[in-house]
């Protein structure tokens, strides 16, 4: 047997090496179709015109995958305001219209990543909060009540956006930033994607019978028929998805046309049935959504304080999610810089949120990251593309609502796949720790742990009691905390980050260990060449943002 530490032999297998970049990426950040084939189809131009199509199908997909939580946001907060079909539809298209102005703002000013920047979950608390708040029961009319309960959200929204553009814009997040290494990088990641597995499974359970066959068929076509057609390898990597979508649905379509849940209880028809989302009947042919719709906001202090708190965890998570990006876009880590601009760009989507009137904050789409992974493409085209995908349905109500009425089994069997890529990349910072530390296996392990646990805890006893664990005689404070400490993600880079930083630090082995070396290079934008290539702003606008 060697010795510990001892050289290995020349014929010994060694250590897979470390890569700044992932390897194998189909398309990087910067790599674009060439748009000229737009308008010339010449047969001198068929194969560029392929390229292209392959673009377009490659961006509706990523419309596809975002329109669930968009659907599912609504859903959960529009019936609690007051409001019906004709208002869920409403928030649904102003939601995929500021969805793609947002999305196109960070891919052009942001981090310059492709990510979708959607609905953020984080802001369903402090919303369902003020929807049941005691102060509109005096509105005996529906519909005023919801417009009520959203001015109210609209007004703590822009509040909130406020709190995140002085995070940003201000260098906050790049003070944080310098000081994150791979070590308290890999728990961010990971619980970002990982701590949303109760939209997974539990959500395709609700109907199995479409639900399961989504997740096989996309696994089968995603993962072994590549392997199998090796000629169509790529067709089957990138369309997975698509295809997977339109097969399911059309299963689901015939059943509920057969008569399959015409006697089952309400639960399983409203999860199963195409029929039963109420959005195409609600949604207008035609219909631009425009700032203040529903009137002047109105504004809060404790409502504006639970808005912030969700904005400092989609901070959080959407950290966590521009990490996945860059490495499944193939580009190199992000410098400060560029996290503390893409986190400014989107306070300025939130402030776009507030005064169009979603409902909720933005934050960078999980789901998306992960199918910048399964396809294999991490086009920034492409996800500019998709942008305008969700402007066009928005503005078509009608189309728009026939493909937001996909039963969500059916989104929940692809998130299955989906989010477990953006754990899979968190995981794959381990390459630059050293896992035979005693500390960083402690680190790792206790932020992993209570970062799975602390959440549940939260959520159960919400679930249980009717109210947070922390129930004191402010409801705004109680919605702070339970907010935070619902958040997988966020507990876990408290925990690490504190604990990376603190534990063991006048050691010289703790700055190797972490993996802090490895990113030393890409603290400042200058210190990497590469840096210019993925995150520099176009039209030379570096030269009057320096700093940024």
């Amino acid at each position: 047997m060697t010795a510990a530490g001892a050289p290995p032999k020349a014929n010994e297998f060694q250590p897979f090496p470390v890569r700044d970049q992932l390897p194998g990426i189909d398309f990087c950040v910067s790599s674009s179709p060439p748009w000229r084939t737009l308008l010339s189809l010449s047969l001198s131009h068929l194969t560029n015109y392929s390229v292209l199509s392959e673009a377009l199908l490659l961006g509706f997909q990523h419309y596809l995958v975002m329109l669930g939580t968009t659907v599912i946001i609504a859903t959960i907060l529009v019936p609690l305001m007051g409001g019906g079909n004709v208002e869920k539809a409403e928030v649904i298209n102003t939601s995929l219209f500021v969805a793609g102005i947002n999305t196109l703002l960070q891919t052009l000013f942001g981090t310059r990543l492709p990510v979708v920047m959607g609905a953020s979950r984080a802001f369903i608390i402090p919303a369902i909060s003020v929807a049941i708040s005691n102060r509109f029961n005096l509105f005996i009319d529906p519909h005023q009540r919801f417009k009520r309960s959203m001015r109210a959200i609209q007004g703590a929204l822009l509040i909130a956006s406020l709190f995140h553009m002085i995070i940003g814009f201000f260098g906050f997040c790049r003070i944080f930033a310098r000081f994150l290494n791979p070590l308290a990088a890999i728990p961010l990641v990971t619980l970002t994607g990982l701590g949303l597995y109760a939209l997974g499974f539990p959500q395709l359970a609700r109907c199995i019978e479409i639900g399961l066959p989504a997740l096989i068929l996309l696994v089968l076509l995603s993962q072994y028929l590549p392997h199998v057609m090796k000629s169509y390898r790529g067709i089957y990597e990138r369309f997975a998805v698509l295809v997977t979508i339109a097969i399911v649905w059309g299963y689901a379509e015939i059943l509920t046309v057969a008569g399959a849940y015409d006697n089952r209880p309400p639960n399983t028809q409203l999860s199963c049935r195409t029929d039963r989302s109420g959005l195409i009947s609600a949604a207008p042919w035609i219909r631009i959504p425009y700032p203040f719709r529903w009137g002047a906001p109105s504004f809060n202090a404790g409502d504006a304080f639970a808005m912030m708190a969700a904005s400092f965890v989609a901070i959080v998570e959407s950290t966590g999610t521009f990490i996945a990006a860059s490495r499944y876009g193939s580009a190199t880590p992000m410098p400060p810089s560029v996290f503390s601009r893409g986190i400014g760009w989107q306070g300025i989507g939130i402030l776009l949120d507030g005064a169009f009137g979603t409902g909720s904050g933005t934050t960078a789409s999980v789901e998306n990251v992960g199918l910048l992974g399964l396809t294999r493409s991490g086009s920034r085209r492409v996800v500019q593309i998709a942008a305008g995908f969700m402007l066009f349905f928005s503005v078509l109500g009608k189309f728009g609502a026939v493909l937001a009425s996909i039963p969500f089994p059916i989104v929940a069997a692809l998130y299955c796949v989906l989010f477990g890529y953006v754990v899979s990349a968190g995981l794959g910072f381990l390459q630059f720790c050293n896992l035979n530390s005693f500390r960083t296996k402690f680190i790792l392990g206790f932020s992993l742990f209570m970062g799975l646990s602390v959440p549940q805890y939260f959520n159960q006893y919400l679930f249980i009691s009717g109210h947070g664990p922390v129930h004191s005689g402010s409801t705004p404070f109680n919605n702070i905390m339970q907010v935070i400490f619902s958040s997988p993600a966020t507990v876990a880079i408290i925990i690490a980050f504190f604990l990376d930083c603190t534990h063991s630090r006048g050691h010289n082995a703790t700055r190797i260990d972490s993996g802090r070396h490895w990113w030393a290079k890409f603290r400042y934008f200058e210190k990497d060449t590469r840096s210019e290539e993925f995150y520099s702003l176009p039209w030379n606008l570096n030269r009057f943002f320096p700093s940024f």
